[in-house]
């Protein structure tokens, strides 16, 4: 075909031309990049990872919960949404950001197409900087895989979950709670994130700040 393409012989018709060249200038650059060697993680939401994690609750319910950690303070946010698309990854977002008790400055995703389009459109807008990891290394979302582990065995093993969404986050609210405010994390010297957060902000004083 290049061979005949190069002497002539065949030519695509022009309209055929026009779209392929057209879709070459749609297409923008993703603004999701690899983390630079030597980003620095030293402060609460200098770094938050993101994952997705489903829940089956019948057979026929399945659901998706999205979780997120803080890598230094090890608070969590999650919700759930009857879907996994960018669109909803996107309300997560806004959803996270009111239940951090500090900025997000950046975020660490894997590749999958929830936390493209709207969610980036999402972070680009708040000038929250987006790191994508790369293929096949899910070691790499460390945290926030054990955060959905812990998910998995303490909340949705031990509740009955209620059938009605807003019944099930509102389960979720209440077990983040319990996560960050009273059980305590070997990582942080059996401190709760809570705890550990308001020990950095004495070191590290900052503006004013809510811990609900």
């Amino acid at each position: 075909m290049k061979r005949l393409k190069d002497r002539g012989v065949l030519v695509e018709p022009l309209n055929v031309r026009l779209t392929r060249e057209a879709r070459k200038r749609r297409r923008k650059p993703r603004y999701a990049i690899r983390k630079p060697q030597g980003y620095r993680v030293t402060a609460p939401g200098d770094l938050v990872q993101v994952d997705t994690l489903q829940i089956r609750l019948q057979s026929d319910d399945r659901r998706w919960q999205f979780s997120s950690r803080d890598l230094i303070s090890r608070w969590d946010v999650s919700h759930a949404y009857r879907r996994a698309t960018s669109f909803t990854a996107a309300q997560f977002l806004e959803y996270m950001e009111r239940k951090f008790p500090f900025p997000v400055q950046a975020i660490q995703i894997d590749g999958g197409s929830e936390f493209k389009k709207h969610f980036e459109q999402a972070c680009r807008e708040r000038g929250i900087r987006l790191f994508i990891i790369p293929p096949r290394t899910p070691k790499l979302q460390g945290y926030v895989e054990s955060a959905n582990k812990t998910h998995r065995v303490e909340f949705y093993e031990v509740e009955d979950i209620g059938l009605k969404m807003e019944e099930h986050n509102k389960q979720l609210e209440e077990w983040d709670k319990v996560y960050n405010h009273i059980r305590p994390h070997q990582s942080l010297d059996y401190l709760t994130p809570a705890e550990y957060y308001q020990a950095w902000v004495k070191v590290h004083p900052q503006p004013s700040v809510s811990l609900m």
